[in-house]
Order: C-alpha cells, then sequence, then structure tokens
C-alpha cells in the first residue's frame, strides 16, 4: 500500500498542475488517495532541503512527489517532479493532464491565498492561546534550577495552562542560564512554551504576568555594615521597580524570596514602582512555616503533613516570631482518636515547654540553622506552593504566613511589609482577621513592627 504525497511551493504554477492531476486521479480512482503539504514561498528551500537531507533525496524544484509505503512504516520512495508525476499517471494509470499554462497560473494564485489564509488562522488560534510569561530575577542561583521543574510540570498554574520562563542575571553568569536552559528544553515539559536567558537589563519584565525576585545579598557584617547592605538591595530596586512598571502587564504579580531582605525587598519594589498594585506585591514566609512543622512533627514522632496553622509574624528573613498558639494536629497518635479530620492543639500535646523556647524559638536555635543552611529544594518548594494558593486557593480553613501590605490589622503599623496570617481565594488574598493573639504575642507583634520600621 502506498499514498502519494504532493508537495510544493503554494504559489507554483506546476504544484498546481500535479495537484490538479492528482485530484483527478482521486476523483476517478476509487482507491487512490493522496496527501498534500502546501508551503510557502519564503519556508520552500528550507523545507526542500531539510526532508532530502533526512531521506538521503536528491531533488531542487517545486513540486518533490513521493510515495509513502504504509506497509513499511510510511518509508519514502521518490517519485520526482511534476515530469515524472505526468508520466507515472500516463504509465499506471492512462490519465493525463490537458492543463494550460494560463489555468495553471491562476490556480496557483489561488492556492497561495488559501494558504495564506490557513496560516494566518492557525497564528490567529495560537495568539489565543498565549501563555503565561514568568520571570525570574538572579537566575543562576540554586532556588531557581529547582524551581524550574516546580512551575513547568503544570500543578503550579494548571495542567492547561502554557508558560515562557525567562531567566535574568548579569552577564557573567550568560554561561550558567544557557546551561539552564538546554537543560529544561531537554526535559520537554508538555506546558513549557519557552525558556529564555536574559542579561540586558533593559529587557527585563516585557509582559510579564509573574515576577520572582531571588535577589539576595549574602550578609557579613564583619566586612560592611547593615546600612550599606540595605543600600544595596535598595539600588536593585530603584532599577527593577520603573522597569516592572513600564514593561509589566498591568496585573502583575510580584514575589519576593531569598535568603535576605524578603520584606524589605517587596517594601523597596512598592515604593519606587508605585503603579504597582500593592496587594500584587508578597513576600514568601513558607519557608520558615515548612521547616517549624517539620522539627514539631520530629520532636512530636508524626507526620509533618499533620501539622497545621504555624504562624509567622515580621520579618521573613531577620527577626521574626514562630507562633504555635493556633497550631493544631491532625492524626496524631493518642489516647484519644477521631475522624479524619479530628484536631488537638498543639501546644497541649508538647510538655518539653523549655525546648520550644531554647531550641525552636532561640535566634541561635536549630530552626533558625536549618533554614539558613537551605540550599534551594525548600525555598523552591515554597515560591510554587504560594503561587499555587494565589491562582488557585489555599486549603480550605488553613493559615498560609506571607507577608504583606499592614493596613494596621493586630496593631501593626500601616505601610510596612510584615508576615502575617492570610488565606487565598479566588485569585486574591486575605488577611484572617478574626484570630485572637494575647498579650505576650502583642507585645512581640510591636517589637518586630518597630524592628522593621527601623
Amino acid at each position: 500500500a502506498a499514498v502519494p504525497v504532493f508537495t510544493g511551493k503554494a504559489n507554483c504554477p506546476y504544484y498546481a498542475k500535479a495537484e490538479h492531476l492528482a485530484d483527478c486521479l482521486q476523483a476517478t480512482l476509487p482507491n487512490f488517495t493522496v496527501h498534500k503539504i502546501t508551503q510557502h514561498p519564503d519556508k520552500w528551500e528550507q523545507w526542500l532541503h531539510d526532508i532530502c537531507e533526512t531521506n538521503g533525496w536528491e531533488h531542487r524544484e517545486s513540486p518533490i512527489i513521493w510515495r509513502e509505503l504504509l506497509d513499511r512504516g510510511g518509508k519514502g520512495q521518490l517519485l520526482g517532479g511534476l515530469n515524472d508525476f505526468l508520466e507515472y499517471a500516463q504509465q499506471y494509470y492512462g490519465i493525463t493532464s490537458m492543463m494550460l499554462s494560463e489555468e495553471m497560473l491562476d490556480i496557483a494564485e489561488e492556492n497561495l491565498q488559501a494558504h495564506l489564509e490557513i496560516v494566518k488562522e492557525d497564528e490567529e488560534i495560537k495568539s489565543l492561546i498565549k501563555p503565561m510569561q514568568i520571570w525570574i530575577t538572579s537566575a543562576s542561583a540554586p532556588i531557581c534550577y529547582q524551581l524550574i521543574p516546580l512551575l513547568a510540570n503544570g500543578e503550579v498554574f494548571g495542567m492547561t495552562t502554557e508558560i515562557s520562563i525567562h531567566l535574568l542575571d548579569t552577564g557573567q553568569f550568560k554561561e550558567v542560564l544557557c546551561s539552564i536552559v538546554m537543560e529544561a528544553e531537554d526535559m520537554a515539559f508538555p506546558l513549557l512554551r519557552s525558556i529564555l536567558e536574559h542579561t540586558e537589563i533593559d529587557d527585563a519584565f516585557i509582559e510579564a504576568d509573574v515576577i520572582i525576585v531571588l535577589d539576595d545579598v549574602l550578609l557579613n557584617l564583619e566586612v560592611q555594615s547593615l546600612e550599606n547592605y540595605i543600600r544595596e538591595v535598595s539600588e536593585i530596586c530603584q532599577v527593577y521597580a520603573p522597569l516592572i512598571e513600564k514593561n509589566a502587564k498591568s496585573e502583575v504579580r510580584v514575589i519576593s524570596s531569598g535568603k535576605t531582605f524578603a520584606n524589605l525587598k517587596a517594601t523597596l519594589i512598592m515604593t519606587y514602582g508605585p503603579s504597582i498594585k500593592p496587594e500584587n506585591i508578597i513576600a514568601v514566609a513558607t519557608s520558615w512555616e515548612s521547616a517549624a512543622k517539620a522539627m514539631l512533627a520530629r520532636k512530636l514522632h508524626m507526620s509533618t503533613a499533620g501539622v497545621k496553622d504555624v504562624i509567622v509574624w515580621g520579618n521573613i528573613t531577620g527577626s521574626n516570631y514562630i507562633d504555635l498558639s493556633h497550631a493544631k494536629l491532625y492524626g496524631y497518635d493518642c489516647a484519644i482518636w477521631g475522624p479524619a479530620n479530628f484536631q488537638r492543639p498543639l501546644l497541649n500535646m508538647i510538655y518539653d515547654r523549655e525546648w520550644i523556647h531554647s531550641e525552636f524559638l532561640s535566634a541561635q536555635g536549630s530552626l533558625h540553622s536549618r533554614v539558613g543552611r537551605c540550599a534551594g529544594m525548600l525555598p523552591a518548594h515554597a515560591v510554587a506552593t504560594v503561587l499555587q494558593y494565589w491562582y488557585h486557593g489555599s486549603p480550605p480553613g488553613e493559615i498560609v504566613s506571607v507577608g504583606v501590605l499592614s493596613e494596621g490589622q493586630f496593631c501593626i503599623p500601616k505601610g510596612i511589609i510584615f508576615s502575617m496570617p492570610v488565606r487565598f481565594h479566588s485569585g486574591n488574598w486575605e488577611v484572617i482577621k478574626e484570630l485572637e493573639i494575647d498579650g505576650t504575642a502583642q507585645e512581640v507583634l510591636g517589637r518586630l513592627a518597630h524592628e522593621l520600621v527601623q
């Protein structure tokens, strides 16, 4: 079994004649079917070169006609050009074409117009399926490497949402970015339309839907003062914010992450980019939340997934307060059991209060050192989780800690980015204002807010 395949330039009169004869054969002979591939004139030469190279053929003009041998896995047997096909039709079927040159030219013109219409329709359909544009700054950082598969596998933005990822960093990291791009392309994620590296700052954030700011200024107070590090962060944000305003989409969502100055970066982008919607700028506290839950679960010999509603207050990557007063345990193995949704207050189950204050909450304790040592997997998961919640809602009834612009909730001063309990739904977030805060916690929040303002 063989199917003749016709392909040629859309505006080629010889292709028009071959196509016309093929149509006559198809109409006359019950078992004769053809497959037609029309190519745009500008793309013809390259296409012909590629098909000949793949099949080991020698052919230079339009059209090119071959037989696909279906019983041999679609292997192609070259017939040749127009004259070869005319001879083939005469020899096998006794049919020849009487089409005149003028008719050939008219049909060639019609073919070209029809092909351009089809191409235009395809482009219009493609343009309707615009991928989400995700920009990642300081993309040479290890967290970015871990983050790309999480963004591209469909779980964050949805299994039907295509994305384009843009990696931004300085020229010195160009090779690192290129290797990340190559590896991501090799993984062939179905939803990753494209991944590109950028080292020109003026091109940053074009058409951005989401911007993930990973920039870190790694502190060493023996080398320079805190004020100098803050100045460095400020200079970075002074460059980013106007570019976000100028190039990104009006509804762009900005996520501040990293090991240092997460709250400050968010605040400065808000300050230097006044037209960016303040509710669309957040700082991620989920790394602290996750690490705290894991430490508590180990202490209680239970699954980390069963620890809920640990709250991170304040300056995420600075002076923060891990609040356990609302934390709950699900599926905890104790004397009293209940259904799957049965929960117990965490503080009732931890009798070692000394451990909480010395190991867990102190600035020198293991929680701080654990989060500080995270190379990339945990913070990448934190960013991906918050983005997933932002687009699809957080689990019902659960508390999520996020650095957001304070409007005076919990007596925190207005106008600073402060980590507090929120819930996500319908593409937005809202602070959980109904939580009761005891006097001791309120005092701690006041101190943290004062430090942040300073």
